[in-house]
């Protein structure tokens, strides 16, 4: 399978978790009805971008949830390569608006916990309360998200990332 998870010169695992799109909408699905039963209302879902805007989207789609942000990061830049730390990009979110609210952070993985413990720090500072969803966490992770659909610590394969950039035909 071609995919743009790895960086030039690396090679994909061999064994790997494989998630494809059906699979995608019911976990995304799950995942919000967790949230759900924990009794957890959020007034706005915050997407990581850009691992977290699938299920971050569909998460939203599935509360009910109308009041949708991003925040942009970079952090991983292969397979097991990351920037010292995590950075956020350009357009950032308008935090100050946040005030008071009750946040989900969602990403699709929670796999150093970097990533989603910035973006949970960042946001504290200014909801009432943040809480995380992860489609798949990872024994390593800095943070241990709210609500997990599953965990592994095997390399995993998004329907979103499989495939390579689609380049001009000409």
């Amino acid at each position: 399978m071609t995919t743009t998870e790895a960086a030039p010169g690396q090679d994909m695992p061999t064994e790997r978790e494989v998630l494809d799109w059906e699979t995608f909408g019911a976990a995304t699905r799950e995942v919000a009805q967790t949230v759900v039963d924990s009794g957890f209302v959020p007034d706005v879902v915050v997407s990581v971008a850009r691992g977290g805007l699938p299920p971050g989207g569909a998460i939203a789609y599935a509360l009910g949830t109308k009041a949708v942000g991003t925040m942009n990061v970079e952090f991983y830049t292969g397979i097991d390569s990351t920037l010292p730390e995590p950075q956020l990009l350009p357009p950032l979110l308008d935090t100050d608006a946040l005030h008071g609210l009750r946040a989900l952070v969602v990403d699709d993985v929670a796999d150093s916990g970097e990533t989603l413990a910035l973006v949970k720090r960042l946001l504290s500072a200014h909801c009432a309360e943040v809480r995380t969803a992860v489609l798949y966490a990872k024994p390593r992770s800095v943070i241990d998200p709210d609500y997990v659909w599953r965990r592994t610590d095997l390399w995993i394969t998004f329907p979103w990332s499989a495939l390579p950039p689609v380049r001009p035909t000409r």
